[in-house]
């Protein structure tokens, strides 16, 4: 099997990917037990609504027992009436789904691996932005696939080549590569790093070494 490869921005030359990291094969379910995990971390789970118990509400009788011909009414704060409570209504709670680091990185791994396969990954250099430029992003982007949703990942440091792409009618997001997850990942039709990028990536998901000991199930 060839060693994998990806495209360079504005070059012929290809460059080199670790085949450990970007030769996974693709595992749907821990994949999408990842993308679930991180996509519930993000929720605030901050929706909140008002008990029976909770509301503003009198204690009183509406009206009286007997002589209005009407049936004898309960409390006002009960959840079929106007102002009342809200019944089964959601209250803040934690979304957070626990994924253990082995299984997250192999996931990663699968959802870099499958953009190698397509050749929807590509290495831009950087270096060569002196300053942001927005058309200079958009050249080097010619020839390099389709699709309105791109992402670009860069490190720290690379703030003129982050801003080069990041009002790019097709670029969907321009994040750090330490803060990428599966689900960027695996949601781009197209991903474009930069090598220290890449670098950054291949360490992340190296797959976890076996005298770890007990680190198998941090999350």
């Amino acid at each position: 099997m060839a060693a994998p490869k990806a495209a360079v921005l504005g070059k012929t030359t290809k460059a080199n990917l670790d085949a450990s990291v970007f030769g996974e094969p693709f595992h749907m379910a821990l994949v999408h037990e990842t993308v679930r995990a991180e996509l519930n971390a993000r929720r605030r789970g901050t929706a909140s609504t008002l008990s029976r118990g909770e509301v503003a509400m009198t204690g009183g009788k509406a009206f009286r027992q007997k002589g209005t011909g009407r049936a004898r009414t309960g409390a006002l704060s009960t959840p079929q009436r106007i102002g009342g409570g809200i019944a089964f209504g959601p209250k803040p709670r934690d979304y957070v789904v626990k994924v253990n680091r082995k299984a997250r990185r192999k996931a990663l791994r699968a959802a870099l691996s499958v953009h190698a396969g397509r050749g929807t990954l590509a290495v831009v250099e950087a270096g060569k932005f002196d300053s942001p430029s927005a058309g200079q992003a958009a050249e080097a982007l010619a020839g390099f696939g389709e699709g309105k949703t791109l992402v670009v990942l860069a490190l720290e440091g690379e703030e003129n080549c982050a801003k080069s792409f990041r009002n790019l009618r097709d670029v969907a997001a321009v994040l750090p590569a330490s803060a990428v997850g599966v689900a960027d990942i695996i949601g781009a039709t197209r991903l474009v790093v930069s090598q220290a990028a890449l670098d950054e990536l291949t360490r992340l998901a190296q797959p976890v070494a076996r005298d770890s000991g007990g680190e198998d199930g941090d999350s």
